[in-house]
């Protein structure tokens, strides 16, 4: 029993904030009551290997490596004037709100920098023309395949001019990203990297034995018999405090809707209406 008290202790104190449903005694009770009582240890181990990152995290990654960024534009010659933050305007997206949070955490609307929408495809030809070059800087909390950030740059990008480095300012960014955004000539600049091996239940993931893996792989499968561990199998464990990705494996986040599981991590769109 101990070792579950601590287990729970741990989730507890290191998950506080979470803001689609908050991680109290009760949830953590709703999500392990699901399971057997031999299986509990294990599903607190993988719980406390959720990499969490606070709302004050978030916002100090994304000051700090804005800052940097900024720092190298500058010694490349590049005049504050000439760069444009762009918010990613795509359906689930945290992109808005983070470039909002960085632009008043970093008191960035006292400077010359232009802001814009990548669907606002007129102002970015627009603003890009009469530049002439510079930079682009795309904002975002989380970024995990790329799929979706790609759709909407690609989209952008028809409009903006060769002339313009581009450039991704993330909290965290998993790495087969990596390839995507390389391939694109988009130069990342990165809170936290999220390795496959960070990954309990990822397929290439050594993090946990073998027998422990396969009986949470196959809890989990019976929460969602397809796509279990997220979106293209990720099993990314990196969950921000206003939502877990759509990455994350389905044994945290639940499924109330296919099946009756409650999740102690649930997204918001995993959570019943609030009438």
């Amino acid at each position: 029993m101990l070792p579950q008290f601590l287990g729970r202790a741990r989730a507890l104190l290191r998950l506080r904030g979470y803001k689609p449903q908050p991680v109290t005694p009760k949830s953590i009770s709703n999500w392990l009551n699901q399971f057997d009582r031999t299986d509990r240890r294990l599903l607190l181990d993988l719980l406390n290997r959720v990499i969490y990152i606070s709302e004050k995290e978030t916002r100090d990654l994304l000051v700090q490596r804005n800052r940097s960024l900024i720092t190298e534009l500058t010694r490349q010659g590049i005049p504050l004037k000439k760069i444009i933050y762009v918010q990613i305007d795509d359906a689930g997206s945290s992109s808005a709100a983070m470039l909002n949070m960085l632009k008043e955490a970093a008191l960035l609307e006292r400077r010359a920098y232009a802001f814009l929408d990548s669907k606002d495809v007129r102002g970015l030809h627009e603003a890009t023309t009469k530049l002439g070059d510079g930079a682009i800087i795309y904002v975002d909390d989380f970024i995990g395949t790329a799929d979706q950030f790609c759709r909407s740059r690609d989209f952008a990008a028809e409009y903006i001019l060769e002339t313009f480095s581009e450039f991704l300012l993330a909290a965290s960014v998993c790495e087969e990203a990596l390839y995507a955004l390389g391939k694109r000539g988009i130069q990342a600049r990165i809170g936290r990297l999220h390795s496959i091996n960070e990954r309990a239940l990822h397929e290439s993931s050594s993090l946990l034995d073998f027998g422990n893996k396969e009986r949470l792989l196959e809890l989990g499968r019976q929460i969602s018999r397809r796509g279990s561990l997220g979106y293209k199998d990720l099993a990314s464990m990196v969950v921000f405090y206003r939502n877990a990705p759509n990455s994350t494996p389905w044994l945290l986040r639940g499924n109330v809707f296919q099946k009756p599981y409650v999740g102690v991590l649930p997204r918001t769109t995993d959570l019943p209406p609030r009438l």
